[in-house]
């Protein structure tokens, strides 16, 4: 026997008696639900790229620096033998892999023993890196010179070094009397 269906009054008065179920909350935000998740990852896994970014220059050197980027990181099973990809300019790509096992070396030694097994190398335009602050390697700093007394006893003093060290002995004393010297000559504080 077919059933009638109720009419639009006869619904309402129903739906008013019956008790619905509450709607669902909203879902958090997903920073907030995925935080410890993103931790024991980066526990886990590293910071991948981006901890290869900042010190890129001292890893490659200067001439690998200037036309290859890290890019992504892909670590293998276990953290074992991950993969990196790097962003190369067009005409050095050759140049990266013929010294690609050189820059896995250098990253292993950076990031710990076999952490990178393979190189990816996608060729793309790469930014600029920024600037290094101005070193001091290789610049002369200027002393003044010993009176000749001084310089005697240096040189004798130096002569019984082996040959090889014989210069760099006598320049640093130099530098140390130079400014004995100079702390001598200056007045005194106040």
């Amino acid at each position: 026997m077919a059933r009638d269906l109720p009419t639009e009054s006869e619904a309402r008065e129903i739906l008013a008696r019956t008790r619905t179920r509450p709607a669902p909350r909203p879902a958090p935000p997903a920073g907030r639900a995925l935080t410890g998740f993103i931790k024991q990852l980066d526990e886990k896994f590293g910071r991948g790229a981006g901890a290869l970014e900042p010190r890129w220059r001292e890893i490659v050197g200067d001439q690998l620096a200037r036309v290859t980027r890290p890019q992504k990181l892909t670590r293998g099973r276990g953290g074992v033998g991950g993969t990196l990809e790097l962003r190369v300019a067009g005409p050095a790509a050759l140049l990266v892999q013929h010294q690609s096992a050189e820059i896995l070396s250098r990253v292993n030694l950076f990031l710990g023993p076999g952490s990178v097994d393979k190189l990816r190398i996608a060729q793309g335009p790469v930014k600029p890196l920024a600037t290094p602050a101005a070193s001091t390697k290789g610049a002369r700093r200027r002393f003044d010179p010993l009176d000749a007394g001084t310089e005697a006893e240096l040189t004798q003093s130096v002569s019984k070094a082996p040959d090889a060290l014989k210069a760099a002995l006598a320049g640093l004393g130099r530098a140390v009397l130079s400014d004995e010297a100079k702390q001598r000559s200056r007045p005194p504080r106040r």
